[in-house]
This record gives structure tokens, C-alpha cells and sequence, in this order.
């Protein structure tokens, strides 16, 4: 077998692997779903290196906010369950993401541009900027956006006061 062909392979069981905890995650807050009574549609898909689960609603979506809770935090909270649902099965740990009711997705804009906002006032300043506290996830964000703005950043403090710091050029 040649290089490119194991590579290839395992590729595709990366794929297989990701698709599984999809599969799982799915059945987990399928039943979820069910014992709390909430209508709900899931989407499954594999976003580079992890799966992702959303939980979308044809209605207006206002049940599935009990899902979110302030902030996310039942989401954080749901999303660690999930993980550890698939971890029980699959004896691997998961780093899939849960979205629920487009919460996660208009998150990520807004900390898209966030961190953008940032990146330009250190290039304008020549000094550092101090962002306010986040969830790991929300750093993450923020540092694809300062990174494909050109620029560096780095997380500081201890969780849950861990928060960015946008450095200049």
C-alpha cells in the first residue's frame, strides 16, 4: 500500500469515526428531546476536524430557547452531556459541537466581528486590546478572527475569567 493510499484511508476513518458520534449524539438528544416533550429537527454534519450536531426547528424556535438558556449555558451543559453520551459508547473523547436553534451560529458571527473591531484597533493604536471573559469556544472564535485579520492573540487569566488579548503588529 503506498503513502497516499493509507493516508487516504485513514481519512476516510477519521469520516466514519466523526460520522459515528454524529450518530450517537443524534439518537442521545433524539431522546432527549422526547422525555422534555420539545419538537425539533437534527442535522448532522462534519465541520474539519469534529462532528456537528444542530437541533433546528421548523416553528418559531421558542422552545427550543429553554435549550439555550442564558448565555448558552444550557447549551454548554447539553453539549458536555452529548460528548460524554458518545464517549460512553465509543470509548473516544468527543470534541463534537452542539448548536441549538442557530444559538452557536449567530455567536460565531458576532464574535467574528468582534474580534475583527479588535484586530483593527490594535493595527490603529499600536496597542494591545483586552477583551471581556469567554467561554472557550467564544476564544476560539475570536482568534480565527484576529488571526485572518493578520494579526496575533493570546488567552490570558484562569477559567471563567479567561479572556483575549488582541496584540499589535
Amino acid at each position: 500500500m503506498t503513502e497516499g493510499t493509507t493516508s487516504a484511508a485513514q481519512g476516510g476513518d477519521t469520516l466514519t469515526r466523526l460520522e459515528q458520534e454524529g450518530e450517537i449524539a443524534a439518537d442521545y438528544l433524539e431522546g432527549l428531546l422526547d422525555i422534555a416533550d420539545l419538537d425539533g429537527d437534527i442535522d448532522m454534519d462534519v465541520e474539519g476536524d469534529r462532528a456537528a450536531v444542530s437541533i433546528i426547528s421548523d416553528a418559531s424556535g421558542r422552545d427550543l430557547q429553554k435549550l439555550v438558556g442564558r448565555d448558552g449555558e444550557v447549551l454548554e451543559a447539553l453539549q458536555e452531556l452529548t460528548r460524554l453520551a458518545v464517549h460512553r459508547e465509543t470509548g473516544d473523547r468527543s470534541r463534537l459541537m452542539l448548536d441549538i436553534a442557530g444559538f452557536r451560529a449567530r455567536k460565531r458571527a458576532e464574535l467574528t466581528e468582534l474580534g475583527a473591531k479588535a484586530a483593527d484597533e490594535a493595527k490603529n493604536t499600536g496597542e494591545p486590546v483586552r477583551l471581556k471573559p469567554m467561554t472557550p469556544f467564544e476564544r476560539k472564535v475570536v482568534h480565527d478572527a484576529v488571526a485572518a485579520a493578520g494579526l496575533r492573540s493570546e488567552s490570558e487569566g484562569e477559567e471563567p475569567q479567561r479572556f483575549v488579548i488582541v496584540l499589535p503588529a
